[in-house]
């Protein structure tokens, strides 16, 4: 009876040579389906919030809104769309010389852009949709509040949770390799994405969302003013802007997520079960 799938060292084998077609997409497809990545994590962000801005267990909330995230990533892998954080695990295809360094890096700027571009996109249709006026506008005073806390962390922490969270974005995503099936793969996307979030551990991309829609969400009285009803100040409030996205969060956790993803998990894993029997000679023939 065929196995249903694959063991360790066949993932990894399997994984270079997805990375090398990652690596040899061209440009505007590296665009496009890192815009569908960037509005798939996007509409998982948005109906986490939606499903949890009345709820007052911190534990609780973040319980639920884990479940709900997982399906942004079950989009991204079952439609072949490009995610940067996943695409962290290149660096694979690089170990084994079976990609150029340089290649990896184009893959990642573009994905990344596309990822920042679809988000952008939900965000938008979000505000002009309204659905921040749900109960009475607390649901825009949540997402400022979200907003808030995650540009007021230290670089440190930032760096840190990052680390953490694409640690177990890239486990999934390397366990549904493992799948031959798609309930397979879906099964080993949730549990670890409801992990992540449960956790409280921070992704770029999905703070693509996060921030903006907080920081577009600020123009609205009625929405600041829910947003302080729920303990956010004045302070903090004026802390949120473009450049403390940038520098507070977006900065330190992508270079968080980098390392999570292509040394905790593709880094190790290549040592583990490619290294001893690879030759030593680079073997790039693209």
């Amino acid at each position: 009876m065929e196995k249903m799938y694959l063991d360790p060292e066949e993932i990894t084998e399997k994984y270079v040579e997805a990375g090398c077609k990652k690596a040899n997409l061209p440009v505007y497809k590296m665009l496009l389906l890192g815009v569908l990545a960037g509005a798939f994590i996007g509409f998982a962000a948005e109906g986490s919030n939606m499903a949890i801005h009345t709820i007052d267990s911190v534990g609780l909330g973040k319980a639920l809104a884990g479940a709900l995230f997982a399906t942004g990533l079950m989009m991204v892998v079952i439609t072949g769309a490009e995610l940067f954080t996943g695409n962290t695990l290149m660096v694979v295809t690089c170990l084994q010389g079976e990609s150029k360094w340089l290649k990896v890096l184009k893959n990642w700027f573009y994905v990344y852009l596309g990822n920042f571009i679809g988000s952008m996109i939900i965000v938008f249709c979000i505000l002009l949709s309204g659905q921040f006026d749900f109960t009475s506008g607390l649901l825009g005073g949540f997402t400022i509040k979200i907003a808030v806390y995650k540009t007021s962390l230290t670089f440190t922490k930032a760096f840190f949770m990052g680390i953490l969270c694409n640690w177990l974005v890239c486990i999934a995503i390397w366990m549904a390799l493992a799948a031959k099936d798609i309930c397979g793969k879906l099964l080993a996307i949730f549990f670890p994405i409801w992990l992540f979030i449960t956790s409280g551990f921070e992704h770029s991309v999905a703070n693509m969302y996060y921030i903006p829609a907080g920081i577009l969400a600020k123009f609205n009285p009625q929405w600041v003013q829910e947003a302080i009803s729920l303990g956010v100040t004045p302070e903090k409030l004026d802390n949120l802007n473009w450049g403390t996205f940038f520098v507070n969060n977006l900065i330190p956790v992508t270079l968080g997520n980098i390392v999570g993803g292509s040394l905790f998990v593709g880094m190790i894993y290549w040592v583990s079960f490619l290294y001893e029997g690879r030759s030593m000679k680079p073997n790039i023939q693209r």
